[in-house]
């Protein structure tokens, strides 16, 4: 019943951009009985359609009232006088002008009991970690140790050839570059839900190297080097900036997607209309207007707000948005928030993945406390999957990646013959300040970026070059390639995405198992394996101690010394859970380049 759905024609996805509903009042005049097609009079509707009381061929009909009654008031409406003009008004905000061909087989429709539904999409598989960069030294390492943990990994590559070769030829893979960004093309980054970036400018010796880079293996402080291929700003900045833009999306922002809402002083709308109980012959009506001063703090806030009535076998009043032009894909997030003043009652919130009009809502029904602003969670995993204020068995999973509109109701009705402990008839409002998705606590990193150690050094007052690593040294004549490695973090720190930055004193080929030292500030110096850092970033992905850090880290071993391990007795396994404890926010080295240097 109150699911507004039972007699309202089919939603046109493409329907013209109508002014949002702010008020009570229609869109001009009032259609009478004189001024509707007499065939259409002395039609025989089924019940609640068009009559009331039981007084067939007769339409009753009330002018809306210019404001609503205050909440003190608490009126009940008295009066069963049905509103024609209403139920038009809002068959036209989301459908567009209704057309008589499209009225006439909208009847014919209902009278028949046929109707079009589009099944709802099933949820798609989805968590993929993405690695980019998965043919280089810790690259290739991390898609190994994803997929021993038997994690879904898709690889991030400029060429096919090498990466079947070296990967497997099943891999998951997308062929890209990340300095092209018309390469980066968002499909191909479906259903990632986190990121390990081990992309880096290439730096190899000015006289060459062996085909296996043998080498480039054992690090820059061996050789005397250069940058090869393309410059460190087209990979370590623009590059960055380019991946972040295209699993923006997918990854998720730490403090979610704003759907509805102020943000830095502007307004985030939606296009919301009122759907009452007129459409099945009630006189309930409702409202959504912008109070400019009457959320938190005297900040503007959304403001659902009406009158509910039981006459006519109605009882329910909803605001809900026309169809989204495009869906909304939230299946980075684990459901949504709304920020409200309550009023001590019961309200549902409804989702809608399919553009069909009379199709199943996916709803959740919360409390309210009276008079006070709380952030109110839904999570996705709680929605239910309702039709016709009856639960529906047999529907698909809710997919949160193909959100098509919302509805916020209060309704006398619960689902399944239950009703609401809190319905109470006349005036009511509702200020809804925000609506946003979120991710749920404990937050992990989604971006697990290699960078590396030195990337403030450059630019650090009173440091004494002679002592630092060659990159640190030969910052300039390598492109500047630590300045724009610094660039790039920012650009990750920035973008909202939860992230971890892993920045590797030098890199080599021994094994992993030493111990290790993690620092903050960029200061330290020294020696660590790939085949550690590719733990190292593999373990952060799943730590909430990880989140928002930026570190340094090293092994105890100097370089003089090569470290082995015994094939027979190899070391045990980390808990980098432990270092990570250790590590604190804020901290990037930047805080030196405006006080004087730290000894290394």
């Amino acid at each position: 019943m109150e699911s507004c759905c039972s007699t309202c024609t089919k939603l046109s996805s493409a329907s013209p951009s109508y002014p949002r509903i702010a008020d009570s009042r229609g869109f001009g005049r009032k259609f009478t009985r004189n001024s509707l097609n007499h065939q259409l009079l002395s039609s025989s509707l089924p019940k609640p359609f068009l009559q009331v009381n039981n007084a067939r061929n007769t339409f009753l009909y009330r002018r809306s009232s210019s404001r609503f009654p205050s909440t003190a008031s608490r009126g009940i409406i008295s009066a069963e006088a049905w509103d024609f003009g209403r139920f038009l008004k809002t068959l036209y905000f989301f459908n567009g002008p209704p057309s008589p061909a499209k009225f006439v087989e909208f009847l014919v429709e209902k009278l028949s009991g046929t109707s079009s539904k589009e099944p709802v999409k099933a949820m798609e598989t989805s968590g993929i970690v993405l690695v980019a960069g998965a043919t280089g030294g810790v690259g290739r390492r991390v898609v190994d140790i994803l997929r021993n943990k038997g994690l879904p990994v898709r690889v991030l590559v400029r060429n096919e050839e090498k990466a079947r070769k070296m990967l497997g030829p099943d891999v998951d893979l997308i062929v890209g570059d990340i300095t092209k960004e018309n390469t980066l093309i968002p499909e191909y980054f479906k259903g990632v839900r986190k990121v390990i970036n081990a992309v880096s400018v290439i730096v190899g010796p000015k006289e060459g190297d062996t085909p296996d880079r043998a080498k480039y293996s054992q690090g820059i402080k061996f050789f005397e080097p250069e940058i090869k291929g393309d410059s460190p700003e087209m990979v370590e900045y623009l590059g960055m900036r380019n991946l972040i833009k295209a699993v923006k999306g997918s990854v998720g922002l730490q403090n979610g997607k704003l759907l509805f809402g102020f943000e830095e002083n502007s307004l985030k709308e939606l296009p919301w209309g009122a759907l009452d109980d007129v459409v099945m012959g009630g006189v309930s009506e409702s409202t959504f207007q912008i109070d400019r001063t009457g959320g938190e703090n005297g900040a503007p806030t959304g403001l659902f707000k009406g009158v509910v009535s039981t006459a006519n076998n109605g009882g329910f009043t909803s605001i809900r948005t026309r169809n989204f032009a495009e869906p909304e894909d939230l299946s980075a997030y684990d459901g949504l928030e709304l920020r409200l003043k309550g009023d001590g009652r019961r309200y549902k919130f409804v989702v809608r993945t399919s553009s069909d009009w009379d199709t199943v809502g996916y709803t959740a029904s919360f409390d309210t406390v009276g008079g006070q602003w709380q952030s109110i969670r839904l999570p996705f995993s709680s929605l239910r999957p309702i039709f016709r204020a009856r639960t529906v068995l047999d529907a698909p999973p809710f997919d949160p990646s193909n959100i098509v509109s919302l509805q916020l109701m209060f309704s006398k009705f619960e689902y399944d013959g239950k009703l609401n402990p809190t319905f109470v008839e006349g005036a009511f409002q509702l200020p809804v300040s925000s609506i946003q998705s979120y991710i749920k606590d404990p937050v992990t990193p989604r971006f697990v970026h290699v960078s590396s150690a030195g990337v403030t050094r450059p630019e650090r007052p009173g440091l004494d070059l002679s002592k630092q690593p060659p990159a640190v040294r030969l910052n300039k004549e390598l492109g500047f390639i630590l300045t724009f490695k610094l660039k790039g973090e920012d650009l990750i720190r920035e973008s909202g995405i939860p992230y971890t930055i892993v920045r590797p004193c030098a890199l080599t080929e021994e094994p992993a198992g030493a111990d290790l030292i993690f620092d903050q500030g960029d200061n330290i110096t020294g020696k660590i394996s790939r085949e550690e850092v590719a733990r190292i970033c593999a373990a952060a992905l799943e730590s909430p101690f990880a989140l928002d850090k930026t570190f340094e880290v090293k092994s105890t071993i100097p370089f003089s010394e090569p470290f082995t391990v015994d094939p027979e007795n190899p070391p045990q396994e980390k808990d980098y859970n432990i270092y990570f404890k250790g590590l604190k926010d804020g901290i990037t080295g930047k805080e030196s380049l405006e006080q004087s240097p730290v000894p290394v």
